[in-house]
């Protein structure tokens, strides 16, 4: 019961974290047209909690151009830790 829940959290950590390196790929294909680019803009919104989230715990020395990094290493160490998470309660589970 409890894998099930940590395995939906991890797939939509990997929604956001997926989400926020499509969203960087597609900033460097496309120039300056991104802001019409109906997919840039998808991706954008699937990311904004990730990014808006990093936003807040962030101090404000922290330029906005380097949130997206540092999101996306939040999600990826998010990602690992409930990957270990559910490691152990499976294992837990198992004895």
């Amino acid at each position: 019961m409890l894998t099930d829940v940590l395995s939906t959290v991890r797939m939509l950590v990997e929604i956001a974290m997926f989400s926020l390196i499509g969203q960087g790929i597609l900033f460097m294909l496309s120039g300056a047209g991104r802001e019409q680019n109906i997919f840039y803009n998808v991706l954008r919104t699937l990311a904004s909690p990730a990014m808006r989230f990093t936003r807040f715990i962030t101090p404000k020395f922290v330029v906005n151009q380097h949130i997206g990094w540092v999101a996306l290493f939040l999600l990826v160490v998010l990602w690992v830790g409930l990957k270990v998470a559910i490691l152990y309660v499976g294992a837990i589970d198992a004895a």
